[in-house]
């Protein structure tokens, strides 16, 4: 990642093994979300045996993963970008969502080894076309996807969302209609990135794939799904709004939300 501006905190050791991190803030480039905007980032790697923690610790006070770096909005008269979690305990699904799930529950979810397919890739780059051209991740080729599927530095799943084949042949994966990478954390499951096959006729299937992890951190006793960026005046991010209820990051830390 490019970068104009550096700073190096003073070194600091909480205790033997464990010193503070470097922080670069990235060059200004246009915003993906708020048109005739820029955005900048600040971010630090994750590296070593302390990535696991240094991640989590990170994630509560409102950076996401992206590969090896942990980043957040820097961005100069903007604060656009809030970072939400659901409360899956108290999680409810609303009328739509039910008949999203109800659509959609006869998919095979598959978690999966952290290895890179030319299927993920090929809806991914679809997926990119369709609904985010101007991402940071629009030009992705196979070898940085593969990279990002394969070099996780903590611990994250890889979840294949698939139709059972035409021919009931149970020796046959089925067909591929969505994919989500997802970080596995101390209090519950951050979607690091989900992406669908844009042209398949299903309805929803990103709402599917968020309602499968409430679900499955509710089973698992856990407190939050991390949704990453709820951008107020994106269209391209509103729908994360409707999960309710949620925790919203502001500058007193995490506060409910509910409509």
């Amino acid at each position: 990642m490019d970068y104009y501006n550096s700073h190096e905190s003073e070194p600091h050791v909480t205790d033997q093994s464990y010193q503070f991190p470097k922080f670069f803030v990235t060059a200004p480039t246009p915003c993906p979300y708020m048109e005739g905007r820029e955005e900048r980032k600040v971010f630090t790697d994750l590296a070593g045996a302390d990535a696991s923690e240094l991640n989590e610790a990170l994630g509560r006070v409102g950076f996401r993963r992206s590969q090896s770096v942990a980043y957040r909005p820097a961005c100069e008269g903007c604060s656009a970008c809030i970072s939400v979690r659901v409360l899956a305990q108290d999680f409810k699904m609303t009328r739509s969502m039910r008949r999203c799930w109800q659509k959609n529950k006869d998919l095979k979810v598959i978690p999966c080894d952290a290895y890179a397919t030319d299927d993920q890739y090929q809806i991914l780059k679809a997926y990119l076309e369709s609904r985010h051209e101007r991402g940071g991740m629009a030009n992705m080729d196979e070898f940085e996807y593969a990279e990002m599927v394969e070099s996780s530095p903590v611990a994250s799943s890889l979840i294949e969302y698939r139709e059972s084949p035409e021919d009931d042949d149970l020796l046959m994966p089925g067909k591929l209609v969505a994919t989500a990478f997802t970080d596995i954390l101390s209090d519950g499951l951050s979607m690091v990135y989900s992406f669908f096959d844009p042209e398949n006729k299903r309805d929803s299937l990103g709402t599917f794939m968020i309602l499968d992890h409430i679900l499955r951190t509710r089973k698992t006793g856990l407190r939050y799904v991390y949704l990453g960026y709820w951008v107020q005046g994106s269209s391209k991010m509103s729908y994360k709004a409707r999960f309710q209820p949620q925790e919203r990051l502001g500058s007193r830390g995490w506060k409910l939300f509910t409509s």
